[in-house]
């Protein structure tokens, strides 16, 4: 992956950075894992893997919750 393109790319639901590893990204702040395919990063929230300990994507939202300024 370009690492142009990873500097510009945050996860959708807590806005933080995400690192490369191996096939995906995770964010720093909640722990989704979001697939690459393809070289293409998926950053859909549906189809992130949740980090251990979390059960579903409104658990994680829960969690990790946005900034007010940010909703």
């Amino acid at each position: 992956m370009d690492p142009r393109l990873l500097e510009l790319l945050v996860c959708p639901l807590t806005h933080s950075k995400l690192h490369l590893d191996g096939a995906a990204l995770i964010a720093e702040i909640g722990g989704l894992r979001y697939p690459i395919r393809d070289g293409i990063p998926i950053l859909l929230p549906h189809e992130a893997q949740l980090p251990p300990g979390v059960a579903t994507l409104d658990d994680s939202k829960a969690k990790f919750p946005l900034p007010k300024a940010e909703l």
